[in-house]
């Protein structure tokens, strides 16, 4: 096998797969000036993290037990069936569909990427080449908005979608050639796959994101309700459980799902939403808006690097309260400072991306590091499916809220109009008065995200005190040690 190649290979599948989740936010005026349907400016982008996040879990186990490198292809191939298909649509209830596909494949992406790299690297190495991957996944996540914006102002908006084709049939190639899995494969395990409980738990979930939306709440909340006692109840019988809930007991690995949710919301919520005020309300570019949070792109790799680097010194809790502290104070300087200019702005950017680096590779490492490599798989997976859902639920609920706050008071053709690209050129009283009402409409949102930093530095503050991996992998009675099986990080390279 080719360690390089396949650490290659993985770079691109994780690259793709972050940067879509944000890379359609400063496209989105231009396509709805084109395909209309304004209601469904949210779904575009809550639909990609739902189906990232209700499959999450699967791939995780299907990764355990089918092995890594099948699960990480057939993901491939989905993001790239609905890649194509997104660009293709003619209307935005197509655009919706076809991004779900992505979000499916998207699911296998993130989780089996960092599944791999946790069976490639030692402790002493994962500590550090984590702090490389977290960064390429903030630098991904981040530089969408800004992509978005240039593709839009310089091409068509179905590039967004059509540049993911040869980057992906490469990693896939590369795959194919140079990886080389450690044998996974449990006779009989894929048949026993928990695919009750995975139904269980996607139906529970589009449930609890349709109603945070404000769609038909007084139903599908109770239904989510409902089907989640319903799946804790399959879990605790079913052979080969989807989500062991003894995972959750453990100390860690809730501390990190609790901060992953909170911390993936405050990212999503921001990323979404600031790109959209910058165009609606202060008349900005697709490229200025997506200029509005780039600087989360320099803060982000330069922490989680350093985060890495601290990790066996320090230790996970240390970094994780920095990290809090940092989104904590960049969440409430965005409510302060909306609304002040480029420059405000870019520093508040700069700030919640120092947090989420410092934190993220901890809180990864922590988790990976608490169970053993049988395990690694669903454990990786449980903590992408907290920072997923937590994303989800906070673009949806978002995306509600102004939807319920703007009902009545802006016509949708006048907003349409409002948001799509080069409506900046407009200086009318009237366009003005809308703005203004936009801009009222959207301040509750950011001081909401204002509200989950906050509380993510009290969750910060509660997170347990673990020893570094270098102690702990020298230690026979640290989780994750003794029962490491001796090659498992042995793979011939």
């Amino acid at each position: 096998m080719n360690r390089p190649l396949t650490v290659a290979a993985i770079l691109l599948s994780m690259f793709l797969s972050a940067m879509e989740a944000t890379v359609v936010s400063t496209a989105m005026p231009t396509v709805i000036a084109e395909l209309h349907g304004i209601e469904l400016y949210g779904w575009v982008g809550a639909i990609y993290m739902l189906a990232t996040t209700v499959t999450i879990p699967l791939w995780g186990k299907l990764a355990d037990v089918a092995g890594r490198r099948p699960a990480m292809l057939a993901g491939i191939a989905l993001f790239l069936v609905g890649s194509m298909a997104s660009g293709l649509s003619r209307s935005m209830t197509t655009l919706v569909l076809m991004r779900a596909v992505q979000g499916l494949g998207a699911g296998s992406l993130q989780t089996v990427s960092l599944t791999i790299i946790g069976d490639l690297f030692t402790v002493q190495e994962r500590a550090k080449i984590q702090g490389v991957f977290g960064a390429v996944w903030g630098v991904a996540g981040m530089i969408g908005p800004l992509v978005g914006g240039l593709i839009v102002t310089h091409a068509s908006w179905r590039w967004v979608f059509y540049l993911n084709l040869p980057f992906g049939l490469l990693s896939a190639a590369l795959l194919v050639m140079f990886y080389r899995e450690a044998q996974t494969r449990r006779p009989g395990a894929l048949s026993r796959v928990d695919w009750a409980g995975a139904a269980l738990l996607s139906t529970a979930i589009v449930s609890l994101l349709l109603g945070v939306g404000g769609r038909a709440w007084q139903l599908t909340i109770p239904l989510a309700l409902a089907l989640g006692v319903a799946f804790v109840l399959v879990e605790r019988r079913a052979v080969d459980p989807l989500l062991p809930l003894g995972l959750l007991m453990r100390p860690v690995i809730r501390a990190s799902a609790a901060l992953g949710a909170l911390m993936g919301a405050v990212m999503m919520g921001t990323l979404m939403y600031v790109p959209l005020y910058v165009q609606a309300v202060e008349r900005g570019t697709p490229t200025a808006a997506g200029s509005s949070i780039a600087s989360m792109l320099v803060g982000w790799p330069i922490a989680s690097a350093v985060s890495g680097r601290l990790i066996a010194r320090l230790g996970y809790r240390p970094l994780v309260l920095a990290g809090t502290t940092a989104i904590a104070v960049g969440a409430t300087a965005l409510s302060i400072f909306l609304g002040s200019g480029a420059v405000a702005l870019t520093a508040v950017s700069f700030v919640l991306g120092v947090g989420m680096g410092l934190a993220n590779t901890s809180l990864l490492i922590a988790v990976q590091e608490s169970v053993t490599r049988a395990e690694r798989g669903v454990a990786t997976a449980t903590a992408m499916f907290s920072r997923t859902i937590g994303g989800a639920l906070s673009v949806g609920a978002l995306g509600g809220l102004l939807g319920a706050q703007l009902s009545g008071k802006v016509p949708p053709s006048v907003l349409d109009a409002l948001v799509s690209h080069g409506h900046g050129a407009s200086t009318s009283a009237h366009d003005a008065a809308y703005e203004a009402v936009i801009g009222a409409a959207m301040r509750p949102m950011f001081y909401v995200v204002t509200a989950l930093g906050v509380v993510s530095f009290a969750a910060g503050i509660a997170f347990p005190r673990v020893r570094p991996p270098e102690q702990a992998s020298s230690d026979p009675a640290a989780p994750g040690a003794a029962d490491e099986p001796p090659d498992a990080l042995d793979h011939g390279v």
